[in-house]
């Protein structure tokens, strides 16, 4: 998955702005592909022509802009990232089929749910759209669990959580041990500098409620 950005003008406050967020959340654009859409810039704007290179300097791995017509200094990039890990597949072993009375997880438009009995590494991604996602393990720092519904961790959350990818604002994520990067629900998001020291360490129900994420302890 890839970042989508839309640069405004004046560029000199938008970068700015940009700054103050890559300062304040130095993980989150991390490893992260980012395309650029220029389609609130125009071709005359001050400072379009260093843009790309001014986002690299902050730290953003440009991959491919979009609408850079006439606009000098904005043609696609589309070079490799660097500075990467190694990773690999995720092996998904099978679910055995449910015994009777047992229900399988749909909060998503009917799918069953995904389980994961192993922990995620460090550089993995679990991604499934299709509904809810519980892993049996932990999820390491640098690990990634994008789910269509919410998200279960029987474990240590100490990566990124994004839950409700598709749009689903009733997503929740539950963690045994909260040590997150960064949760997410239908896009709203939250990282570890901008969570209450209180909650981490201890079991968490994270939620959405009038586009603020929430979290309390759980019991």
């Amino acid at each position: 998955m890839a970042f989508v950005i839309t640069p405004e003008a004046p560029l000199a406050a938008w970068l700015d702005a940009l700054r103050a967020q890559s300062t304040k959340a130095p993980g989150f654009f991390a490893g992260r592909p980012v395309i650029v859409d220029c389609a609130m810039l125009k071709p005359d704007s001050e400072g379009v022509a260093t843009l790309l290179t001014d986002l690299e300097a902050i730290g953003l791995g440009v991959i491919d802009v979009e609408n850079a017509a006439d606009i000098p200094g904005a043609d696609p990039w589309k070079r490799p990232l660097t500075g990467g890990r190694q990773t690999g597949l995720v092996e998904i072993k099978p679910r055995e089929a449910p015994k009777p009375g047992v229900a399988t997880s749909a909060p998503a438009g009917g799918a069953p749910g995904l389980i994961v009995e192993d922990n995620v590494r460090s550089g993995q991604s679990i991604v499934f759209p299709q509904g809810d996602v519980t892993i049996l393990g932990s999820v390491s720092s640098g690990a990634e669990v994008l789910a269509g519904g919410s998200i279960h961790i029987y474990g240590a959350l100490r990566g990124r959580a994004l839950a409700g990818a598709q749009g689903f604002a009733k997503a929740r994520i539950f963690c045994r041990k909260l040590e997150a990067e960064l949760v997410s629900i239908d896009g709203f998001y939250q990282t570890a500098e901008d969570m209450d020291a209180a909650l981490r360490g201890g079991a968490a129900h994270i939620w959405l409620e009038s586009g603020r994420i929430m979290i309390s302890a759980q019991r």
